[in-house]
């Protein structure tokens, strides 16, 4: 495998700095790359993903599925020979842990039902 063969990745954060340039296989899973952006988040961020799960990569205006591939997701931008790619990498935790929080937060509120007749 070559390096013309690689491809240059670079992870655009919420607050605007990146992560990377690092360089993948067209064959890496978009799994494999969020796992080294939980290795790899700054320590000094307020937000952080604990979990790959709870990172959501976009490219192209589209989010990534776990089970594609590098070569699968990248659009063909023909004029960008050797450039790198920008993917913004987005925090949101997982669905059942929020559910969860919301039946926890809701529990202690009763329904009111009133009537009022004129």
């Amino acid at each position: 495998m070559g390096d013309e063969e690689l491809v240059e990745l670079k992870f655009r954060l919420y607050d605007g700095s990146d992560i990377g340039p690092f360089r993948y296989s067209p064959a890496s899973t978009i799994a494999m790359l969020k796992d080294r952006i939980v290795a790899e988040w700054p320590k000094d961020k307020k937000i952080a993903p604990k979990v790959a799960n709870d990172v959501k990569l976009i490219n192209a205006g589209k989010i990534l599925e776990n089970n594609k591939t590098v070569g699968q997701c990248r659009a063909p931008f023909g004029e960008l020979p050797n450039g790198v790619i920008i993917m913004h990498a987005v925090v949101q935790p997982s669905v059942a842990k929020v559910k969860t929080e919301k039946k926890i937060d809701e529990a202690p509120k009763k329904n009111i039902c009133s009537c009022t007749v004129l």
